[in-house]
């Protein structure tokens, strides 16, 4: 893979030392405690997350999870070194917008950092982590990989870049969308350069939805499709587009609003219809749009987000007129999940810095992990950040069925999507704070990784729908899809497939039944349930994620884990009186600090664990 963007950044551009190039393997960190600042850049990412290799096989054919160990182990090690270095770079040095040749030629381009291009290398070319649901041969699989697979390559891959993922997953979702409702003869020019792994004839995908006056409320879009038979396409669209990441893409999926005969733009939903932009026309010229300027962002720096002017850009119609809502959706949830992925890795990576800081950072005679408040607080991040990684996994297994029309698996999968987003991105951006802290003074210096995780863990919970919005698509996934006796279902049969000590089994039914009475409740008085949307989804989200979790430890034989399990139910749905005084259990320690051996241990049957 070249190297050479990394080696010719321009020393006047350069906020930090270019890294190495990407495909040499950083070796392991020194020890720490030799210096009292622990710093354990350079060590793998996987190796630092032995649950990780431990639970993927529940999720994963045999065949391919030992196929895929390699890579994963590589993505592990890049993304602890060289790829956590390029990020910073990337991070501070953002692209730049220039409008004019030097020759005063208008030819619009984002210059990106060398550094981000690098990235774009591994993640596009090397890894092909937008093209494995889509065709066979990335990283010498014979057939498209299910999304467990390509999750759990960018869940170690965003715990060094977070901003890059969003690129990755827009290709990903158009290309999924385009086959899915696209003319099959725009499928067949678009698709081969959407899936190639031939850097240099990539076509990077992005979304072009968002306007001032329409933002999660599609139905207020302004932005006019017009037919023109001398369009490519056959469209033309004009207006502005107020949230474009990735603004310069080869392609991008747009929403806008078609006429009737009159030439009346059609109010409503009805009116929304979905389109294909191409960057540049068959000719090799600019289409007709503009990038008006590039947004300043709190967090993913490194990726472009800008806003675009269409003044009559050529288009091509995808699926049918005023079917643009209900095609979108589908793109939505699929970068929905992603985000949730993200969310998960962020988080990960921010308890793999805080465990080792407590293991290695020495205060008052011991170390940080010696002390009960710290354990407590290890606990506090350990809890949520092994929530996001099963529903992570759940929810993948969940696309796959729906993909393959299983019966339920839809409304399974509509049901989740909007869980994760919802609350394991919240989740994060507690999680990556109160992770800062443990590493002290250091830990706000831009320097470390906890700042950048910090800023970037925010972007979750805003895009792609906030809360308020995720939420209601939860209530409106129980109304409109039957998801909820879908969901009990579902957690009825994974605790019928795990082992566990009956006192602890009749809480966790019970938990059950009083999530999915409350989320029915709100479901059923329709506008004013709305008010209880929030504490039914995060219910629902604790509940579902400790079944699953404690499923896993079951099929793992791991104590550790169920103990986590039901840690979540106690810490996060069950009643508690906070003016309680209590003593730590012994086991807590090994719990929230495990072994660095690289061991998933089980010290005891699974089945007698019972910790409420």
């Amino acid at each position: 893979m070249p190297s050479s963007a990394v080696r010719d950044i321009p020393q006047q551009h350069q906020a930090a030392p270019a890294a190495p190039a990407a495909p040499a393997a950083p070796a392991a960190p020194a020890a720490a405690a030799v210096h009292p600042v622990p710093d354990r850049q350079g060590g793998s990412l996987l190796a630092a997350d032995p649950d990780l290799r431990a639970l993927l096989p529940l999720y994963l054919p045999p065949d391919l999870f030992n196929h895929l160990l390699p890579h994963l182990e590589r993505m592990g090690a890049l993304a602890g070194g060289v790829l956590d270095e390029l990020a910073g770079v990337a991070d501070r040095n953002p692209p730049e917008l220039t409008y004019r040749t030097r020759a005063g030629v208008d030819a619009q381009r984002i210059d990106k950092h060398p550094a981000y291009v690098e990235m774009e290398r591994v993640a596009f070319a090397e890894f092909g982590l937008a093209a494995a649901s889509h065709r066979g041969g990335v990283l010498g699989w014979d057939k498209p990989m299910p999304p467990a697979a390509k999750y759990a390559l960018t869940y170690l891959f965003v715990q060094a870049e977070f901003g890059l993922c969003c690129p990755l997953s827009m290709t990903d979702s158009l290309t999924r969308t385009l086959r899915k409702f696209g003319d099959p003869a725009l499928v067949g020019r678009f698709l081969p350069n959407l899936t190639t792994q031939v850097f240099d004839d990539l076509y990077q995908g992005a979304m072009f939805m968002t306007e001032q006056g329409a933002g999660s409320d599609v139905a207020a879009t302004a932005t006019r499709a017009v037919r023109d038979a001398s369009a490519e396409g056959g469209w033309r669209l004009h207006g502005d587009k107020w949230f474009c990441s990735n603004p310069d893409a080869a392609l991008a999926m747009v929403l806008a609003r078609v006429e009737d005969e009159a030439g009346n733009a059609v109010p409503g939903h009805k009116g929304v219809s979905l389109f294909l932009l191409s960057r540049q026309l068959e000719d090799g010229s600019a289409n007709h749009y503009r990038i008006i300027r590039l947004k300043h962002k709190l967090g993913t720096r490194s990726m472009a987000s800008g806003e675009i002017r269409l003044e009559g850009a050529h288009a091509y119609l995808v699926g049918e007129p005023g079917r643009g809502f209900v095609q979108m959706a589908d793109m939505i949830n699929n970068s929905r999940l992603s985000n949730g992925v993200r969310a998960a890795g962020l988080m990960r990576r921010a308890l793999t810095e805080g465990l080792f800081i407590a293991r290695e950072r020495q205060a008052f005679g011991k170390r940080l992990q010696d002390m009960p408040l710290m354990r407590r607080q290890l606990l506090k991040l350990t809890l949520p950040t092994e929530q996001a990684r099963t529903m992570v996994f759940q929810t993948a297994e969940a696309l796959r069925r729906a993909d393959a029309g299983e019966p339920d698996a839809y409304a399974l999968m509509r049901i989740l999507t909007p869980l994760i987003k919802f609350r394991a991105c919240r989740d994060a951006r507690k999680v990556t704070g109160d992770a800062m802290e443990i590493r002290g003074g250091c830990g706000y210096i831009e320097e470390w990784s906890d700042p950048r995780l910090v800023r970037d863990a925010h972007l979750g919970s805003i895009w792609e729908g906030t809360s308020n919005i995720v939420a209601l698509d939860v209530l409106r996934a129980v109304r409109r899809e039957g998801a909820l006796p879908v969901l009990q279902a579902h957690l009825a049969g994974l605790l019928a497939d795990t082992p566990m000590q009956a006192g602890a089994r009749a809480v966790f039914e019970g938990a059950i039944a009083t999530a999915a009475k409350l989320a029915a409740q709100a479901a059923a008085a329709g506008a004013d349930g709305e008010l209880l949307a929030r504490q039914a989804a995060s219910a629902l989200y604790h509940v579902t994620s400790a079944v699953a979790m404690a499923w896993e430890a079951g099929r793992i034989g791991s104590v550790r884990r169920m103990r986590l399990a039901q840690l979540v139910l106690r810490h996060r749905v069950l009643p508690q009186d906070p003016l309680a005084a209590s003593e730590e259990p012994a086991w807590l320690a090994e719990t929230v600090a495990p072994a660095d051996d690289g061991a998933v241990r089980a010290a005891g049957a699974v089945d007698a664990v019972n910790v409420f």
